[in-house]
């Protein structure tokens, strides 16, 4: 599963950060990744080995500073955890993590073939024959 989402993530460059009712990351190639639970951003810094920023997406979410600064930044590696949670590290810094969640849909990406999402209970459901 791995190298499905790495596939679909890997080396895309972030065009937009978006808030509301959750966040929107807007990549390259017309992909979204789009987060509507709670998630945490980790920021390499010069002050602390890592500042990390923990989110709530309601009704409106606004991105912190930290958030905004992804746009131009690349994906460099994607995975879904053993959980069904979502994990992107960007090239030039930073990592997000979205937790699975036992009663929501967390996570998703939206690409022209369809949508894979992080479904309740750790499940993840990818576009096409087959599905999962």
């Amino acid at each position: 599963m791995d190298e499905r989402i790495r596939r679909v993530l890997a080396g895309r460059r972030v065009e937009s950060v978006g808030g509301g009712a959750r966040l929107e990351l807007g990549l390259g190639g017309a992909v979204s990744v789009r987060v509507a639970h709670e998630f945490r951003y980790a920021e390499p810094s010069f002050a602390a080995p890592e500042e990390v920023e923990h989110f709530f997406p309601a009704l409106t979410f606004r991105p912190s500073p930290a958030l905004l600064a992804l746009v131009g930044r690349t994906v460099g590696s994607a995975r879904i955890t053993l959980a069904g949670g979502l994990e992107l590290g960007f090239a030039e810094g930073g990592a997000l993590s979205v937790p699975p969640h036992a009663m929501l849909a967390p996570w998703s990406v939206l690409t022209a073939e369809g949508e894979v999402c992080g479904l309740p209970g750790g499940e993840v459901s990818w576009p096409g024959p087959g599905g999962a």
